[in-house]
């Protein structure tokens, strides 16, 4: 919740400062489709947990899945709608939805390497 909200500042900082030169208009709704993605999948792997609590690998590199093929293909409608047409415009929303896209991805990355103790079974050496 504060990633979103601080990432999100940081958008609309950038859209006052430097506006669609540098954060394409349709930014936010990607920034909106990447928290809402983002909480879905977390939801889903966590009800898969409950189900399984031995199937986080697959749980977690499912929703990796998930979350880039509904990526790829919302990059697809944009260019596909017209989005290739933009020029300049093309290159700001790609730069947009690929940095959103990685910030998310580490953000997944960083908060499952931060809570990976937990996950181990107890009485398993690390090595």
């Amino acid at each position: 919740m504060i990633f979103c909200v601080v990432l999100w500042a940081i958008i609309y900082g950038l859209h006052l400062q430097f506006g669609a030169a540098v954060v394409h208009p349709l930014a936010y709704y990607v920034f909106g489709f990447f928290a809402v993605l983002t909480a879905i999948t977390y939801w889903l792997t966590a009800l898969l947990l409950k189900a399984n609590p031995d199937g986080f690998m697959v749980a977690f590199f499912g929703g990796m899945v998930v979350r880039l093929l509904l990526s790829v293909a919302l990059v697809m409608i944009y260019l596909y709608k017209g989005g290739a047409k933009e020029g300049h415009g093309t290159w700001t929303f790609l730069g947009s939805f690929f940095l959103l896209y990685f910030l998310f991805a580490g953000f997944e990355i960083w908060s499952i390497l931060s809570n990976l103790r937990p996950f181990s079974k107890p009485g398993e050496s690390p090595l």
